[in-house]
């Protein structure tokens, strides 16, 4: 580049300054977006896979009795045929704690690790540090968020563990981790200690591979010795049935903000070469080639713009990071991270758009003869828009507002460009507000068993899984009678309103293997699924059954089917089907009446309003424990973690992208105000007071704030109705209405002014500037 294009580039850019820094930060932005959309819609792909190779998962996890094998010959079964690595043996025993306000959370898994790293399993410490003495504990990172934090603490047999950590698992070994000596301390003849080891083989691909080692495993020890096992390949499907609903979720705004780039950037640096036109023919005039005139106007764009790309890179990769730490927990991964390509391939091709943002006009313009590039860069052409002054000025609105009004026709591409982004915007707030609506009320109704304040347990086997296996050779304990712990409910002070469940394996004709049956006693309207179809449980004879169970045996809300429970067969009428009930197995919901043989293993308690849950279930823990029974307040559902990591994102991805369109018309009325500085010093001169500028200003964009909102409303309403079934099909599921219908029509229309507001706040700046500008500078300004 010759000496006088540096000067002629240095001197465009120094000599517009709004401009130039408007584009940079535009650029900026847009490019952030894009870094953050582009990462999340990378992270959503397969994210088990990449954590589980990076954390170098274990194929099997194997528990064993320390007993019947010891530590020497359990190291030696990670030398066998096809074992690639081991870690272990690690002390393990389940752990029943209560939290600081008197909850008890889930049994937890708890293994004892001297630290986080390991060949096998090597674990992300993703807050706070390891567990380094007695009364320590680090939790999976799951549990962080609004059940637990670090400095919470865990009374667990008299012993009291401080929260110092939270780490993650790909393979979700356990769920909580301490020093080997806290683990053993904490054992107890009902929970004993057993051998946790970990292996890698080389071929673990398939179920048959990963049945074969197991059958290897088990030869290698004692007969006995090998309690039980758990494959990968169940912790890939749970993960990825998690994962995949927010894929179409992360995929919509990626979109979004994507295209809004696209949009933005574009426009931002057309305009700005447009409005160069006048001094593109000046410089011909002086001797510039058309070459020249062009490199010199494409340089213009591309210096801002390049610093705004690598500024936005940073930032893009700065908001990336909490994003990502988000997403871990959400997919229950390990360290998610900007990839490197995405870095490389977003800055390329924001500097391609930019380059032909700028090529096109300053091409067209260094084709313009001197005279005629002089004369279209002084004004919009001739009479355009003339028709909507003409229109404008018979509306019963001050002559500076019917101005502003008519104003954004002279330049119709810039109009279409400024609308598509305020429309851009507006679909976006749209959507995030219903998805926000959408997942709250999901939460509200996919566990309703987290509706009651305290769970009874009869004991024995638990609807939530949550007892341990008996240690080998120590007989179960036996349950407490249900009747007894019913009477003792009905009797406690500040009961409301209660019912009994509990879970059995079942048969149903049709269907091969066996299925999940949970058994309701009582009123169960509390504790009721949403329907999508049909009703709850009303009467004995009565199923509810999920969608997966009408399309794996090919029935419909009305037909009856046969089912099994031990050795009662009942002839029941599926009168709904379910929202949330089905994981990996199937699952149906009966009345214990049909099958009276099944026992209450949990009872669901509401207490009444004022009546402290904490307070209510240890008195009535007290009651019911020399029944064989126990109770406790229900601890917050991690479920709620997920949804406020998805509100989160969502509000993060929907505050950019408002800002880019802000910009965009930040951009657009900082050019239509540079080239009618002129005229606004002549209507300052006949009397336009501040305030009337101003008006004006805000005026020339108050229309295309209402016309992007009336276009965008509907449009994110459009996009909250597809992606939303999306996502539950994702899940394996079909949506209630109560989830899809999240709207209102004063919602609508409050989001309907979202348009008129982004484009308000854009023009704000500009409108203040015009608003200041002295008459006589106005005037001498070409």
């Amino acid at each position: 580049m010759t000496g006088a294009l540096v000067r002629v580039v240095r001197s465009g850019v120094g000599r517009r300054r709004v401009q130039t820094v408007v584009i940079a930060i535009a650029t900026m932005m847009a490019v952030a977006a894009a870094v953050v959309a582009g990462s999340l819609m990378v992270v959503s792909h397969a994210p088990f896979d990449h954590a589980f190779a990076e954390q170098k998962g274990p194929h099997v996890t194997a528990e064993f009795d320390p007993v019947k094998v010891g530590a020497g010959q359990l190291g030696g079964t990670g030398r066998l045929d096809g074992v690639t690595a081991s870690a272990g043996p690690y002390p393990l025993t389940i752990l029943r704690a209560t939290d600081s306000s008197g909850r008890q959370p889930p049994a937890m898994t708890l293994v004892g690790r001297t630290g986080p790293h390991a060949d096998v399993d090597d674990l992300d410490l993703t807050t706070g540090r390891w567990a380094r003495k007695p009364g320590e504990i680090v939790l999976s990172s799951s549990y962080e968020g609004p059940a637990f934090k670090v400095g919470d603490t865990l009374t667990a047999s008299d012993t009291t563990l401080t929260v110092v950590g939270f780490a993650t698992s790909a393979a979700r070994t356990a769920d909580a981790w301490a020093t080997p000596a806290q683990v053993r301390a904490l054992a107890s003849k009902e929970r004993a200690v057993t051998s946790q080891m970990l292996y890698r083989f080389d071929a673990a691909g398939s179920k048959s591979e990963i049945a074969a080692a197991r059958k290897q495993l088990l030869a290698a020890v004692p007969s006995g010795a090998l309690l039980g096992t758990r494959s990968y390949l169940d912790t890939k499907r749970a993960a990825d049935t998690g994962a995949a609903p927010t894929i179409p979720f992360l995929v919509a705004f990626g979109v979004l903000g994507i295209v809004m780039s696209v949009i933005i950037v574009g426009s931002v640096i057309s305009g700005a070469v447009g409005t160069s036109l006048r001094r593109i023919g000046i410089l011909k005039a002086i001797g510039f080639t058309p070459r020249e005139v062009v490199r010199a106007y494409v340089a213009q764009a591309l210096v801002p713009a390049g610093v705004g790309i690598a500024l936005g890179v940073v930032l893009g990769n700065l908001l990336a990071v909490p994003l990502l730490d988000d997403t871990e927990q959400a997919y229950g991964t390990a360290t998610l991270s900007v990839a490197w390509w995405v870095d490389v391939v977003v800055p390329a091709g924001a500097l391609l758009v930019v380059g032909i943002a700028a090529l096109v006009p300053a091409a067209r313009a260094g084709r313009l003869r001197t005279v005629e590039a002089i004369a279209v860069g002084r004004a919009p052409r001739t009479g355009r828009g003339q028709w909507a002054h003409r229109a404008a000025g018979r509306l019963p609105l001050p002559r500076a507002v019917t101005y502003g009004l008519a104003s954004p026709f002279a330049h119709p591409v810039r109009t279409l460009a400024m609308l598509l982004a305020v429309a851009f915007g507006t679909i976006a707030a749209t959507f995030a507000v219903g998805l926000t609506s959408s997942l709250n009320e999901v939460n509200a109704i996919q566990d309703p068993q987290d509706r009651s304040a305290v769970t009874v347990f009869t004991g024995g086997r638990t609807v939530a899984g949550g007892e341990h296996v008996p240690a080998p050779g120590t007989p179960e304990p036996e349950p407490a009678d249900p009747a007894q712990v019913s009477a003792a409910i009905r009797a406690q002070a500040g009961t409301a309103s209660y019912y009994g469940m509990g879970q059995e394996d079942a048969t149903v004709a049709g269907v091969s293997g066996t299925v999940r049956a949970t058994l309701y006693q009582g009123d169960s309207t509390l504790g009721a699924y949403a329907m999508i179809s049909g009703h709850w449980l009303t009467g004995a004879g009565q199923v509810v059954v999920p969608g997966q169970f009408l399309e794996s045996t090919g029935t419909e809300i009305g037909d009856t089917v046969r089912v099994t429970v031990g050795k009662r067969t009942a002839v029941l009428r599926i009168v709904g089907e379910a929202f949330g009930t089905s994981d990996d197995e199937l699952e149906i919901q009966a009345n214990i009446a049909d099958f009276p043989a099944t026992r209450p293993q949990e009872f669901l308690v509401d207490v009444k309003p004022g009546v402290s849950a904490p307070d209510y279930a240890k008195r009535l823990a007290a009651r019911v424990e020399p029944l064989g029974a126990d109770a406790r307040a229900n601890s917050p559902s991690e479920q709620d973690n997920f949804v406020f990591i998805l509100n989160t994102m969502a509000a993060l991805l929907t505050l950019m992208l408002v800002c880019v369109a802000g910009l965009g018309v930040l951009n657009s009325v900082v050019l239509d105000t540079r080239e009618r500085v002129h005229d606004l010093g002549v209507c300052k001169a006949l009397g336009m007071s501040p305030r009337q500028t101003v008006s004006l200003v805000l005026a020339s964009v108050a229309g295309i704030g209402v016309l992007g909102g009336l276009v965008g409303v509907p449009a994110g309403y459009a996009l909250h109705g597809f992606v939303l079934p999306v996502m539950g099909h994702a899940a394996g599921t079909d949506l209630p209405r109560s989830v899809l219908d999240v709207y209102d029509l004063p919602q609508l229309l409050l989001l309907g002014l979202a348009g008129l507001v982004i484009a308000l706040l854009g023009a704000m700046l500009p409108a203040g500037w015009a608003a200041r500008a002295r008459t006589a500078t106005a005037l001498r300004t070409e």
